[in-house]
């Protein structure tokens, strides 16, 4: 009996490995439901800064415009935002608070995309420059106690930034050695993606067939994560705009990417440190390129997750 319970339990699994692929391209044209913007930063966490503005009210300008424009090309998609003012998620004072709620906003909301918009920065670096000489008192001992006054000339120099130069965009996906976490989050989830109630995933996570099933959909939603963000890398080219790659950060992983379930992505639409690409990113015209480049790699993501 012993014998014959393990046989059916290695049936089982062998089973689950080969079917589970192909119901989930039988069940994976549903479309784009629920998309969700997350504007970076926010409140007292501003971000990277820049000459004339700030990370935090960059992303939520360019998000604002993101949504606008999904909400006209795709009128059947909820487009869910975690941010609508310059606060952070739910007006909370403490961002690592308001980086959860940007993940339960996300999970609770079964958001078929998240997408993180923020504002790249690099290191400021300065130069010593002579600015001029002044003149300088200083004194000499004169005998066991007297000491004598004398002036002397020296330069007088000033630290001066040195404008950065760097421009482009990345998108980053969340980093591979990071898919234990990213499962954890996936296997909480309510509803998976062949259509199946999993409240009890968490519960069950031990159990074979729930950890097989978390695995496939965390390899899933790495794929559709790295489709979408060539997707946006390629557009950006298209403008004309540097092309910095996708990444991932293995060194520190990207919170709200592995604590969303769901495929992910955050946009480093420019670097706020160099003046030029400050002022595009501060201007309409930068900000209508930037969310237009982003719509139209959602479009064409979800044209291609269609023909799968």
């Amino acid at each position: 009996m012993i014998l014959l319970k393990k046989w059916f339990t290695v049936f089982t699994l062998v089973n689950i490995i080969l079917l589970l692929p192909f119901t989930t391209i039988s069940q994976s044209n549903k479309g784009l439901k629920t998309i969700v913007i997350d504007a970076g930063h926010g409140g007292t966490d501003i971000g990277a800064r820049g000459e004339i503005t700030n990370e935090a009210t960059i992303t939520l300008a360019i998000a604002l415009k993101l949504r606008d424009r999904l909400k006209q090309v795709l009128p059947d998609t909820k487009v869910i935002m975690t941010r609508v003012t310059e606060d952070l998620p739910g007006n909370l004072t403490d961002h690592n608070d308001a980086n959860r709620l940007r993940a339960a906003i996300a999970n609770e909301s079964k958001g078929d995309l998240f997408i993180s918009i923020h504002v790249n920065s690099a290191e400021r670096k300065y130069n010593t420059i002579k600015v001029g000489e002044r003149e300088e008192t200083y004194y000499v001992k004169k005998g066991r106690k007297k000491k004598v006054a004398k002036t002397r000339i020296v330069p007088v120099y000033k630290k001066v930034r040195i404008p950065n130069t760097i421009t482009g965009t990345e998108t980053y996906v969340w980093a591979s050695n990071k898919n234990d976490l990213k499962k954890k989050y996936i296997s909480n989830t309510a509803e998976d993606m062949y259509g199946e109630s999993d409240s009890n995933t968490a519960k069950l996570f031990a159990d074979p067939e729930a950890m097989i099933k978390a695995s496939l959909r965390t390899k899933k939603f790495f794929d559709r994560s790295l489709l979408l963000a060539e997707l946006v890398q390629e557009e950006f080219a298209k403008q004309g705009r540097r092309d910095l790659g996708v990444k991932q950060r293995n060194h520190t992983g990207i919170w709200v990417l592995q604590a969303t379930a769901m495929p992910s992505i955050l946009v480093e639409t420019g670097f706020i440190c160099t003046p030029e690409e400050e002022e595009y990113l501060d201007s309409e015209k930068g900000q209508n390129e930037v969310s237009y480049a982003i719509m139209r790699a959602i479009l064409s993501y979800k044209e291609s997750i269609g023909k799968n």
